[in-house]
């Protein structure tokens, strides 16, 4: 009878538990508040987010005539649509080659970031030492400094060792922006991994280098990728260190080149400059689209701790 019992009680509590729920989500029954709560919401927030993505691609488009005229053309639909823009783009400027620079300097210092970061939030998260949330706190702070502040001293550093109008500027300078924050990412999600696994391995016998390689590094591969892909993004779409250290035309990244190379005064060549835009920003997007799963799951888990 106690087994009849326990069981009737567990169906029971289950039963409630869904009653609860569809309870609770009754108010969506009708098909007007529907709309209201969950349709219009999510309406408005697709415009905001597709409408920027639309608009480069309408405007690299456009013949030169329906970028001017606005009166007697719409500037919401294109009529006659042109690849000029993106053939001037591709085969008539360095476009292929700072495309080329942007992906070099930002994949080289996700690397270089990930590296110390992994060491720096594991030494803090797993070695107990003293003063260790003291660091892990000013780590995390030393994100919060402006750019604009920091880039005087460093292009200081940059001249004394002959780096200016190189790539290898934007290598040594991106991870002081990248390893605080990637630190503080893997930090929370290195607390979410049981720390008894480690505690086994080390009655084994094993290092803690061999412990971080084959038991933490394994399982935190969500939260790698989730630090790698902001790395990346912030390498890629950083503006103000790429226009102070980089001059040559040959050496200049997307965002700078872009904005500098299509603008001739006050004369602005849309075309160009939104299909550079555009294909500039598809790298990221198909990426966030392998990868977003991940990325949530481990901004999630750092953010539980």
């Amino acid at each position: 009878m106690s087994e009849q019992q326990s069981v009737s009680k567990a169906n029971s509590m289950n039963t409630n538990a869904q009653n609860d729920d569809s309870e609770g989500m009754s108010y969506l029954d009708g098909g007007l508040r529907k709309i209201i709560y969950v349709y219009l919401p999510l309406a408005i927030i697709m415009v905001v987010l597709i409408f920027p993505f639309y608009w480069m691609v309408l405007t690299s488009v456009k013949p030169d005539e329906q970028l001017i005229d606005m009166e007697k053309f719409n500037p919401f639909f294109v009529v006659g649509p042109t690849l000029k823009h993106i053939n001037k783009l591709l085969f008539e400027s360095n476009y292929p080659t700072w495309l080329w620079n942007t992906m070099y300097v930002s994949v080289v210092s996700t690397f270089i970031s990930l590296f110390a970061s992994v060491f720096a939030a594991y030494a803090l998260v797993r070695i107990r030492f003293k003063g260790a949330e003291v660091v892990g706190a000013s780590i995390f702070l030393a994100y919060l400094v402006p750019p604009s502040i920091l880039f005087i001293p460093l292009a200081t550093i940059i001249q004394a060792y002959g780096l200016f109008d190189s790539p290898i500027a934007l290598i040594l300078v991106y991870p002081t922006i990248l390893i605080p924050f990637s630190t503080w990412l893997l930090m929370g999600y290195f607390k979410t991994i049981p720390y008894e696994l480690e505690e086994c391995a080390l009655i084994d016998g094993a290092t803690r280098l061999q412990i971080l390689i084959k038991i933490v590094l394994p399982l935190a591969v969500p939260g790698l990728i989730s630090a790698g892909i902001f790395s990346l993004t912030l390498c890629w779409n950083e503006f103000i260190y790429a226009l102070t250290f980089l001059s040559s035309t040959q050496n200049k990244t997307v965002p700078v080149a872009v904005v500098s190379e299509f603008v001739d005064g006050d004369i602005y060549r849309w075309g160009s400059l939104m299909a550079g835009a555009l294909l500039g920003s598809l790298p990221l997007v198909i990426l966030y689209s392998f990868f977003v799963e991940h990325y949530v799951s481990a901004m999630t888990g750092a953010v539980k701790e």
